[in-house]
């Protein structure tokens, strides 16, 4: 794939599955499989990328995102599983525990809820409140892949299944309380840096330039490095911001210029992937070129250029204007949306 769209499903897979041994199927039976489900289910919604990446990514953490949507998500999970159950003869893993549907709707729909959760601690965001409120929400202190996760989760599968000894099921309560308990400590650690991170900005210059805003965003493994990004009035400057010495790493420090408004920057802002774009971006830098008789225009959100990965296509969108101001292409990384919408 040319960007990333989310967590990758394991993560959420696996929450589901801790969140259920945590004592959710000590109630119904089905709970283990439903949750591991629904934790995922929401992104369900990447069957829009059949109409292209542009109108894949407008949809992306929309309806099936948002609290709203969890209601339709955790139904269909319920539904899918009430089948399988059917078909398997109304048999459980647990003999004298009956599934309860309407409990296992309402398990569905707080697995649901981790998966907006885990969405949210990363810096692409959620709309939760979709479609009554279409702000984006993020919180910024986990990697979109954050290997630290899989040490938790798996660990809180994993180990009672090797030390039950042959234990009735449903068993591992304690073992998956730790690992959500461990998740936790690891969001407090990251969110005190993160906020450390962003003061130490704050008090910062750029160019002699104090920052309108700022915002921290984090690397894998790293507690204390962080990828910082700065806007003021005529430029964003990023960098990598070390929270234990709240200095800059000023080999990785870069300036990118606003440039002023042309016609065909005007034209590809108003166009559908103009404004879907810059209605999610935090740091939309702006730059045109020329193809042939073409203007070609890209946005790149600069909190995606990180410092140690500068200059890929991930998390872009290109729109080629032509001389009649007609938008004629249009890519969302390096995928091209065939036919452009507009």
């Amino acid at each position: 794939m040319c960007y990333k769209f989310d967590l990758e499903p394991l993560t959420h897979f696996l929450t589901g599955a801790v969140l259920a041994r945590a004592g959710f199927n000590r109630k119904t039976a089905l709970a283990t499989a439903t949750m591991t489900l629904a934790a995922e289910a929401p992104d369900l919604d990447v069957v829009s990328l059949i109409k292209g990446p542009v109108y894949g990514f407008a949809h992306h953490r929309g309806f099936t995102h948002s609290f709203l949507g969890l209601i339709l998500t955790s139904a269909l999970v319920v539904g899918f599983v009430y089948l399988i159950w059917r078909v398997r003869g109304r048999k459980t893993n647990i003999p004298g525990l009956p599934p309860r549907w309407g409990l296992l709707f309402l398990f569905a729909y707080i697995a649901g809820l981790s998966h907006i959760l885990l969405d949210f601690t990363n810096n692409y965001g959620v709309r939760p409140f979709w479609p009554f409120w279409e702000k984006w929400y993020s919180w910024d202190i986990v990697s979109i892949i954050e290997p630290a996760l899989y040490i938790f989760l798996l660990s809180g599968l994993v180990l009672p299944e090797l030390f039950s000894r042959g234990e009735p099921l449903p068993h591992g309560r304690s073992a998956a309380l730790l690992a959500l308990i461990g998740i936790g400590s690891l969001y407090a650690i990251r969110d005190h840096e993160h906020r450390h991170a962003v003061h130490e900005l704050k008090t910062m210059h750029f160019n002699f330039s104090a920052p309108a805003r700022v915002s921290a965003f984090p690397y894998m493994w790293s507690v204390s490095r962080w990828y910082a990004v700065a806007e003021t009035n005529e430029f964003f400057a990023s960098s990598d911001i070390d929270v234990r010495s709240g200095k800059l790493d000023m080999t990785e420090l870069r300036f990118f210029y606003k440039k002023p408004e042309t016609p065909a920057t005007l034209v590809a802002k108003r166009s559908y992937a103009g404004r879907v774009y810059l209605d999610w971006a935090q740091y939309p830098w702006i730059t045109e070129s020329i193809s042939g008789e073409d203007a070609v225009v890209r946005f790149k959100d600069l909190r995606y250029d990180y410092a140690r990965m500068r200059g890929g296509s991930a998390l872009s969108c290109t729109i080629e204007i032509d001389r009649n101001l007609n938008v004629v292409g249009e890519k969302f990384g390096a995928r091209k949306q065939n036919p452009p919408i507009d």
